[in-house]
């Protein structure tokens, strides 16, 4: 007998606004999501993970890397299947009736606009603000609820400009784009342990240093270096979880140069000291 699928749930939370946020791991296999009244962003972390889905009769496959992001619209039903252990996602969930008001304030017709169904698609800004209210529900919104209801609105401002039926026409993406783009990311994942360099990020893309660096950013939203560091402080967050790994091991394993080198990144990125991190996390500190 087959053994049932085993979803791991690595935190959850819901603001006040009614956005529904979770950090889940799922395994290989087939899952099922019904029509729901929110619409879903689900956001790509870690690994390269090979994964397919149908939904609204239309077919998607592909490899999704770090930051690429599927857009579910509500009342959507989808069928995903997992082809490996790698898919490791950031999912929030919008109330409709959240996105209809910020299509109201917009001028636009909210019963008429429609959220686009999209797959594997990049948007900086989209990513930021996910990662901001993940941060922010982790640390039991210690900036208040107000804060974090904005961010909700601020997500959801962004899927109607941008991701609906009043969007303007998709900015054409110049250098690093598409399949290429999807390289150097997958690359830069596997190698976040080792002393990575821009030349042979360089290479995996096929540019120059000085041009890889240039369009990174406008891909991205971020200086190459600069996305480095953030994957490097969240391979070292997620290693923290584990039991028996010293910090100098987590430092290692994470690419930093040395602890102290950790340290003054994970300050900088998070606002506290690996040891604080690591007693929060470890204590499961994702606000309920």
């Amino acid at each position: 007998m087959q053994a049932a699928r085993v979803t791991e749930i690595l935190a959850s939370a819901r603001t006040r606004e009614g956005v529904a946020f979770q950090f889940r791991r799922d395994p290989p296999g087939v899952l099922e999501v019904p029509a729901l009244e929110d619409v879903l962003v689900a956001i790509h972390v870690g690994p390269a993970a090979r994964v397919t889905c149908r939904r609204d009769g239309t077919r998607f496959s592909g490899t999704a890397v770090h930051g690429d992001i599927d857009i579910v619209p509500a009342q959507t039903p989808a069928r995903w299947e997992m082809m490996d252990g790698n898919d490791t996602a950031l999912v929030l969930g919008l109330p409709q009736r959240l996105v209809r008001v910020v299509a109201n304030d917009c001028g636009l017709d909210a019963e008429r606009l429609q959220i686009r169904n999209r797959f594997q698609v990049r948007d900086a800004e989209l990513e930021s603000l996910a990662y901001l209210m993940k941060r922010e529900m982790e640390q039991g919104c210690r900036s208040g609820r107000l804060y974090l209801d904005g961010l909700a609105l601020a997500m959801a401002s962004r899927l109607v400009m941008r991701h609906s039926s009043a969007a303007g026409a998709a900015e054409r993406a110049e250098g690093l784009s598409g399949h290429r783009l999807k390289k150097v990311l997958s690359f830069i994942e596997d190698r976040l342990g080792e002393d990575l360099s821009v030349e042979q990020i360089a290479a995996v893309a096929g540019m120059s240093a000085s041009h890889v660096k240039a369009q990174f950013r406008k891909a991205v939203g971020i200086p190459v270096h600069q996305y480095v560091i953030q994957r490097r402080v969240e391979r070292a967050r997620t290693l923290m979880k584990e039991d028996g790994l010293s910090m100098a091991a987590i430092a290692q394993a994470a690419g930093f140069a040395h602890q102290s080198h950790m340290a003054m990144h994970m300050r900088r990125a998070l606002g506290e000291t690996p040891l604080a991190v690591k007693r929060r996390v470890a204590g499961g500190g994702a606000a309920r």
